[in-house]
């Protein structure tokens, strides 16, 4: 078994999915594992990661509008508000969603589907820079 790991850094605007596809398939073809798995780890707390559709950029506005939705900012039922109004309602959005991935490896590439994209959902209001962690583990 071979390991490789590496730490990427993706900058937000705000709120909103950033796509990082492109960059976890190309630590994989760097590290030269054939088979594996490649695990993707968010180190925050108010944003999180998903597997989601890349073809249709509605499904983003769609996602976001449903979570704004569901988890209002400004909501009297928060207490902990010490970053402004946005604060606690990422902290729940991140708690929905996922921090941490897992995506098979197989003849060197990601075994995703044909319109599956790796994203960071910020949660946040203001822009941010967030550190996610690719740690790859199988055969060369």
């Amino acid at each position: 078994m071979h390991q490789a790991q590496h730490e990427i850094t993706i900058n937000t605007r705000g709120q909103g999915l950033i796509e990082f596809t492109r960059e976890a398939a190309g630590f994989i073809r760097e590290s030269g594992l054939q088979t594996g798995l490649l695990t993707v780890f968010v180190r925050h707390t108010s944003a999180s990661l998903l597997i989601q559709e890349n073809a249709d950029p509605n499904v983003q506005h769609d996602l976001l509008a449903f979570f704004r939705r569901l988890v209002p900012e400004g909501d009297a039922l928060y207490v902990h508000t010490a970053e402004g109004p946005d604060d606690m309602p990422a902290h729940v959005k991140s708690a929905l969603t996922a921090t941490t991935l897992s995506i098979p490896v197989a003849d060197g590439a990601l075994l995703l589907g044909t319109w599956q994209g790796l994203y960071l959902f910020e949660h946040r209001a203001a822009a941010h820079r967030r550190r996610v962690v690719l740690h790859a583990i199988g055969s060369k």
